[in-house]
């Protein structure tokens, strides 16, 4: 960027394209080509342990005892393999919630309120408990701005799942579409709705990790 190289598309940064297109550039000074190269030599190597320890991962989250949530949990839209257990890293035993709002204030989504004899006022999200699960959540939220549908990887995910998780999932998608586009025509694109439609994702996520492992 400082010599105004900038990268032309399509797609965003770091993403295989952009890394093909850092691959072609060419300086003349031996130095800052060599620099390069490191760079990107180092880059890739960070890629493969990425991709080796979630390949790890994803082999464990099939077999143990907390496989069964976990498949469940992957029922819902933008919640796979590594957000699953992400969750449940964070949270812990999702039983120990007896409502689904337990939930969603021990993970910091709820809004945050002063209160002064009959005066309630409510500011901003409290962000207590674990930043990893809120970010998770809030991350997942925003698949649910596009219209309720099941792509051949959901279905895939939802094969051989409880009736149960599997309605949650679809009712998860209806609700939160129907609220992303509430909040978009009161609040302005400019002011989207992701902390609110993760507020409710996980109750969502409390529902399905109650239900009964089969």
């Amino acid at each position: 960027m400082r010599r105004g190289l900038l990268y032309p598309g399509p797609g965003a940064a770091w993403t295989r394209r952009h890394a093909s297109w850092l691959s072609t550039l060419h300086f003349t000074e031996p130095l800052l080509q060599l620099t390069l190269a490191e760079h990107l030599s180092c880059h890739e190597v960070l890629l493969a342990r990425r991709d080796r320890l979630d390949g790890l991962i994803a082999e464990h989250a099939t077999i143990g005892p907390w496989a069964p949530l976990i498949a469940r949990l992957r029922c819902l839209r933008g919640i796979d393999t590594l957000t699953a257990i992400g969750l449940l890293t964070e949270v812990g035993d999702f039983t120990a919630f007896q409502h689904p709002k337990q939930l969603a204030s021990f993970v910091g989504l709820v809004p945050s309120e002063s209160s002064s004899g009959d005066r309630r006022r409510q500011g901003s999200i409290t962000k207590c408990g674990s930043s990893h699960a809120r970010r998770l959540l809030i991350e997942a939220s925003w698949h649910y701005r596009r219209h309720p549908a099941l792509s051949v990887d959901l279905r895939r995910r939802q094969t051989n799942q409880p009736p149960a998780a599997i309605d949650a999932a679809w009712r998860a998608q209806l609700r939160l579409h129907r609220r992303w586009t509430h909040l978009d025509a009161a609040r302005g694109k400019n002011a989207p709705g992701a902390v609110a439609v993760a507020r409710e994702l996980a109750c969502f996520v409390w529902d399905i990790a109650n239900q009964p492992d089969t």
